[in-house]
């Protein structure tokens, strides 16, 4: 590290031990200037260092859960009833709906068991199953005294419940035609569809035909009953043994909307006769078909809508009854006249929701049922199948929808409704069916003869207490 010349001995051997002394010396003195030097830079530059980020180490891929499949919906089969049958306009509307409602759900099998509500014997079907345990599913029936009986036994459930649990649903209905279904207990048991109204169903070709004025007063209208009758034109067709409409509209304009509306419980409105006996003084004019007395209502529907009647008192459901386009491009629709002495304004009808569906007590207390059974009667009081069945059968409907494609009489007919000083739901169902039979069988033998309107309402007053 040091020169050799500085590690001789001789002559400057006495030198030898200072200089290592002296080296030393300087060799400290180095030392302590590097340490010096080194404590007075109190910052000194950091070198920019790059953090290396610790290899990231990817996670295993997980594995996605196995799903369980949903086992498989249960089967259920279902059987409804009703009366969109026969030549009911609305008949493959409602048959749509329940096909839209299956395949939807290809689980459910539907029974659609339906008559024409023309046939008086879906009532015996109804009461029958009603009675022996062989409740429908669903029940698409008339509410109020036609179904007092079923109700009263417990049959059916009170849906007051299930509309208040589920908000859409009951919205969907417009509030009176769910308060027009309710029976005598407070209770809603039937959801309707589309109301109806009854009226005078005229073909104004005819009139025009034969000179005559529409039948809007009871001079007019026997007026009208001699003319078709000597030309050779049913004036009236009506039916004695399925009266229904007769005794609805003829005691309506006798008694007016109130003495219609007591029924027979606290006695004989002495106004009900006089409808009777209007009934007689046009079966005197000729009014009625020859064959009244055999025909039911479906012949009598055929007659007008074939052109061979110039009039009939029906529902709102009939045109699909009406075979010639001729007949129901001619049609219109008004109240029926006052009969001599009657109370009635001239414009009061025959109307309401008088039906609906029923959901029986069997199949809501039968878990593998009740939910579907719930759910298509929901799809069926719908909106939108409402809609379908007011604008195929012309009825007034259930819900805040617009029908559209209307035939000119079905405008008729819901502008007398609008128009009507009052709307009045039929006398049968403010009295029994028992009662109301008795009513409908005293028609023939007032017209003929064989007894007086106040024997045939003293008889059905009778069957009517009996009945209470």
């Amino acid at each position: 590290m040091f020169p050799k010349t500085l590690l001789f001995e001789g002559e400057f051997g006495v030198k030898r031990s200072s200089l290592v002394l002296l080296s030393i010396m300087l060799l400290f003195a180095m030392f302590l200037a590097a340490c010096g030097s080194k404590n007075e830079v109190k910052d000194p530059p950091k070198e920019e260092t790059v953090k290396e980020e610790p290899a990231k180490v990817e996670d295993p891929p997980k594995e996605e859960p196995v799903k369980e499949e949903e086992p498989p919906a249960k089967d259920v089969s279902l059987r409804v009833f009703s009366t969109f049958g026969g030549t009911d306009a609305a008949r493959e509307a409602f048959q749509a709906a329940l096909d839209e409602f299956t395949a939807s759900n290809p689980n459910v099998k539907i029974e659609n068991e339906v008559m024409s509500a023309n046939d008086d014997s879906f009532r015996t079907k109804v009461n029958t199953d009603m009675t022996t345990g062989n409740e429908p599913d669903l029940l698409f029936y008339f509410v109020g005294a036609d179904a007092q009986d079923f109700v009263n036994a417990g049959k059916v459930v009170p849906l007051n419940g299930l509309l208040d649990a589920d908000a859409d649903w009951k919205n969907g209905f417009s509030p009176n035609a769910l308060e027009n279904t309710r029976q005598k207990d407070g209770n809603i048991y039937a959801v309707p569809l589309t109301g109806y109204y009854e009226g005078l169903f005229v073909n104004k070709q005819l009139f025009a035909d034969n000179n005559l004025e529409l039948p809007t007063d009871w001079d007019k209208l026997k007026k009208a009953v001699e003319t078709f009758a000597a030309n050779g034109i049913i004036p009236l067709s009506a039916p004695f043994d399925q009266s229904h409409y007769l005794i609805e509209h003829f005691i309506l304009t006798a008694a007016g909307p109130e003495g219609q509306s007591k029924g027979l419980a606290d006695g004989i409105d002495p106004n009900w006769e006089k409808g009777y006996a209007a009934m007689k003084e046009l079966y005197e004019l000729g009014a009625f078909p020859k064959d009244a007395a055999t025909i039911d209502l479906g012949m009598a529907s055929n007659y007008y809508g074939e052109g061979k009647a110039a009039m009939i008192l029906e529902g709102s459901w009939a045109f699909g009854g009406f075979t010639d386009q001729e007949v129901k491009d001619n049609t219109t629709i008004i109240p029926f006249p006052v009969v001599p002495g009657g109370v009635g304004s001239g414009n009061d009808i025959i109307g309401g929701f008088g039906s609906g569906f029923y959901l029986s007590k069997a199949t809501h207390d039968n878990a593998d049922k009740k939910d579907t059974a719930i759910a298509l009667m929901k799809h069926m009081t719908s909106p939108a199948i409402i809609q379908k069945i007011a604008s195929a059968n012309g009825g007034a409907p259930a819900a805040d929808v617009e029908i559209l494609g209307l035939p000119q009489a079905a405008v008729d007919g819901f502008a007398m409704s609008a128009n009507s000083a009052s709307i009045t739901t039929p006398v049968d169902s403010k009295i029994s069916q028992e009662t109301f039979t008795t009513l409908r069988a005293g028609v023939q033998q007032v017209v003929t003869g064989k007894k007086t309107p106040a024997q045939v309402l003293e008889e059905a007053k009778k069957i009517e207490d009996e009945n209470q």
